[in-house]
């Protein structure tokens, strides 16, 4: 471990000093794992020179969504040059998280508590500039939505980046905006693609500045354009090795593409040196990014059959107690994890009696989205053991949390838990005998789910609703459609393992060998390289050797 400590810094005295002491500001160590290499970085300012390094150091910090640690560097730039502006702009952008919703209102007033002290400073007009940018977001926070004051800041940046063409950070900065404001569902990607553009414009002059390879990832983190981001995938994870996030985010784009076992090393990578960081910086609590790369090991395992590594990752999330900071991410992994080892395994009986982690300290009533999951789990397996009861109640607490989410002006999440809800109201029609009401229910909840972006937060859908559609076709004994529908939902979630079996299968039963042999050989090789028992594997070889 590296510590960067800002004691004993030589700070000139200033008028905002009883200021500051009055925030909340984080201080303290940079406790960094390893050698604290987090990418290139040159970002001209008219500070002192000997604060260029601790300000690089956090703007690197910044771009690899490093939050905590990069306030702590850009306070320590304060500490030892209070007149350096652009360190009051750098602590402001730590505490705006531009792409996930943040609980609470204290980054708010923070935020604008220090945009309010480099007021009184003095700064060139490109430092006011930058100010003003990130200032659009605080502005008026207790009466302005949260997706207005994006929209503000994404103005603001386009209008620096047009201003200062040759300043490359205002290109990177605006590219992250235009992510951030982005419509989860415009499938033209108007915003993701300009973003890309410009990101890519200027890749080769900063080979390895980490923002441009982490925001790509993020812009073109859809089944449609992960293509064009798996060269800079590769490259993020070497260019800032002491991230957690920059060895995690590379997944992205490997499950978008099927790539399994690399999405595994990236993510063992990243839980590891997630543990590292929070051993030394709180060795009572984990940190959420360790969590985060566990629902996505969990995800990986579970496409490749290794369930053993799959359920290690369970067993000891059901170990931990304390995790910080408290988030949408935690709550997301603690119940998706679960969740996807039992549906993926068609596990009914333990889906229908699942629960959330006991020992975890969270308070489940914030986050409605999360725990939906887990009444969707519930209801999926009462479902397949014929208890409709169970199902229907299941589905009264998903519909009372969608409410909830949609008072709240969540849209999105209210639509991810509205689209669970169609698939369970379709697999009880089916159980109720009414297979066409059944079908127009699938078919509703996969047009909803392909006409939304995936939240950047997720591996994926606990369970396609494409692929969902396909197990109903062949439960009805419609294997043609069920064959389509498998090979349709290949192409947004490539290599999945049911898909994968699901295709094998249907294409069995219309007695098209040519194509029931090759997805079975695909999920063979799929696999080959993981100890499974899965019985998929065993009857995929079994009709292999009648083939061969």
């Amino acid at each position: 471990m590296v510590v960067l400590s800002s004691a004993g810094c030589g700070s000139k005295r200033s008028g905002v000093d009883a200021e500051l002491s009055s925030i909340d500001l984080l201080r303290g160590d940079i406790a960094l794992c390893g050698d604290p290499e987090f990418g290139e970085i040159d970002f001209s300012l008219s500070c002192d020179a000997e604060v260029k390094k601790s300000f690089d150091l956090a703007i690197s910090l910044l771009h690899s969504f490093e939050y905590d640690e990069a306030e702590k560097a850009f306070v320590k730039v304060i500490d030892q040059d209070p007149e350096c502006v652009m360190a009051y702009w750098g602590v402001a952008m730590s505490n705006f998280h531009s792409l996930w919703l943040q609980s609470g209102t204290d980054y708010l007033e923070k935020g604008s508590k220090i945009l309010a002290l480099a007021e009184a400073l003095p700064k060139s007009e490109r430092e006011r500039d930058y100010l003003e940018a990130i200032g659009s977001f605080y502005k008026d926070w207790k009466t302005t939505d949260r997706k207005s004051r994006l929209v503000g800041f994404e103005k603001k940046m386009g209008e620096l980046y047009e201003k200062y063409r040759d300043d490359q950070e205002a290109a990177i900065f605006y590219a992250l905006a235009l992510n951030a404001t982005a419509d989860p569902g415009d499938k033209t990607y108007s915003n993701q693609k300009k973003a890309g553009l410009i990101l890519q414009s200027i890749a080769q002059e900063q080979p390895n500045h980490p923002g441009i390879s982490h925001y790509l990832i993020h812009n073109y983190d859809y089944p449609e354009l992960a293509e064009m981001a798996l060269p800079m995938a590769r490259r993020y994870a070497q260019i800032a090795p002491a991230s957690a996030h920059a060895q995690h985010m590379p997944s992205h784009i490997f499950i978008r593409l099927g790539l399994w076992d690399e999405s595994i090393h990236s993510n063992i990578n990243s839980v590891s040196s997630a543990l590292c960081y929070s051993q030394n910086s709180n060795p009572d609590a984990h940190w959420d990014e360790e969590l985060h790369g566990m629902d996505y090991l969990v995800y990986a395992y579970l496409q490749v059959g290794a369930n053993s590594k799959a359920n290690e990752q369970y067993e000891y999330l059901k170990t931990i107690k304390k995790v910080f900071p408290e988030n949408f991410k935690i709550a997301y992994s603690a119940a998706a994890i679960p969740a996807r080892i039992v549906l993926e395994n068609r596990n009914w009986k333990d889906a229908a009696v699942l629960k959330l982690p006991d020992l975890l300290e969270i308070d489940w009533s914030k986050f409605p989205w999360q725990k939906a999951i887990l009444h969707f789990t519930r209801a999926m397996g009462s479902l397949h053991l014929s208890d409709i009861p169970s199902a229907e109640k299941e589905l009264a607490l998903m519909d009372s949390l969608h409410q909830e989410l949609l008072n709240s002006g969540n849209a999105y999440e209210a639509d991810q838990v509205k689209i669970q809800m169609l698939e369970v109201a379709a697999w009880m029609a089916l159980k109720k005998g009414d297979l066409e009401k059944a079908v127009t229910l699938m078919k509703e909840a996969v047009h909803r789910e392909d006409n939304t972006a995936k939240h950047p937060v997720t591996p994926g859908e606990v369970l396609p609703a494409g692929e969902l559609l396909g197990d109903l076709y062949l439960t009805i004994n419609r294997p043609q459609e069920a064959l389509e529908a498998y090979e349709n939902d290949l192409t947004r979630h490539p290599n999945r393992f049911n898909g994968l079996y699901g295709a094998a299968m249907a294409a069995r039963q219309t007695n098209d060998i040519e194509r029931s042999t090759g997805y079975f050989a695909e999920l063979l090789e799929l696999t080959e390289a993981h100890d499974s028992d899965r019985p998929e594997l065993k009857e995929a070889g079994k009709f292999l050797g009648k083939n061969n």
